[in-house]
């Protein structure tokens, strides 16, 4: 399905979408040049590299000495949507579109502005996400192109499995409400979703969790928080996109 939007056509659908003459003009979201393996579990931390073309809505926001510290994920060629606890600083911060691992030097991209949630709660975590508009439009291709975002009404059945991304990833399961209440309990909101817990974590390193529906890749999430140490049998939480589907379309088409 493609992703809709009010004012006139979608400017990013899925490559699949009804509309193959639209597809000439417009750019695919969420499939990326390289299709995933997803037979085998790699750590976040340790884990094995990613190559160009795997996961190209994946960003590095890096400080000006070159150093990561989170990531973000392109949702079109102005925008990319991060964690609101990664405190992105257009004056210390760039964008790295394009990178593969972590010592990428991809031409950096400043930013022009950073909108950060307005319920966004630093003491509690919640509502855990900011945009960040782009100075300059990012060049798409294949290496470079948007991941899609879910639709308001978006349906997460326990046990489903996304894949965490990074420099690196994880294959993770989608926790039940059950089981993340029992490690979490009212720490968890309706704008946040769990996943992992059974042997691999995230590790605090700052990822996204994205979702394939028949080879398209939908943004489910954005890591937020988890155990202090590293526990990779305490589920982590994520924040829940398709929570902030509105508000993400208010800012991008203001």
């Amino acid at each position: 399905m493609p992703l809709q939007h009010s004012g006139g056509p979608p400017r990013f659908l899925p490559c699949g979408g009804p509309d193959p003459a639209l597809l000439a003009w417009h750019h695919c979201c969420g499939e990326p040049s390289i299709s995933p393996s997803l037979s085998h579990t790699e750590r976040i931390i340790n884990g094995q590299d990613t190559v160009p073309g795997l996961w190209p809505w994946q960003v590095s926001l890096q400080n000006r000495y070159g150093s990561h510290f989170c990531g973000g994920s392109l949702i079109n060629e102005n925008w990319v949507v991060t964690a609101a606890h990664c405190e992105f600083k257009p004056l210390l911060h760039v964008v790295i579109l394009g990178g593969y691992d972590r010592t990428s030097r991809a031409d950096p991209v400043q930013v022009k502005n950073v909108i950060t949630n307005p319920d966004w709660n630093s003491y509690t975590l919640n509502n855990d996400i900011a945009l960040l508009k782009l100075a300059s439009p990012a060049k798409l291709g294949p290496h470079v192109s948007p991941v899609c975002l879910p639709p308001t009404d978006l349906h997460l059945p326990d046990n489903l499995q996304c894949v965490t991304t990074g420099w690196g990833r994880i294959t993770y399961i989608l926790a039940d409400s059950l089981e993340c209440a029992k490690y979490w309990g009212s720490q968890i909101t309706s704008s946040m979703v769990c996943a992992g817990g059974a042997g691999a974590s995230s590790c605090q390193v700052r990822s996204q969790i994205p979702a394939a529906d028949e080879g398209v890749w939908t943004l489910t999430g954005i890591v937020s928080w988890g155990s202090g140490n590293c526990n990779v049998n305490t589920p982590t939480a994520y924040t829940r996109v398709s929570h902030f589907r509105n508000w993400i379309d208010s800012v991008v088409q203001a």
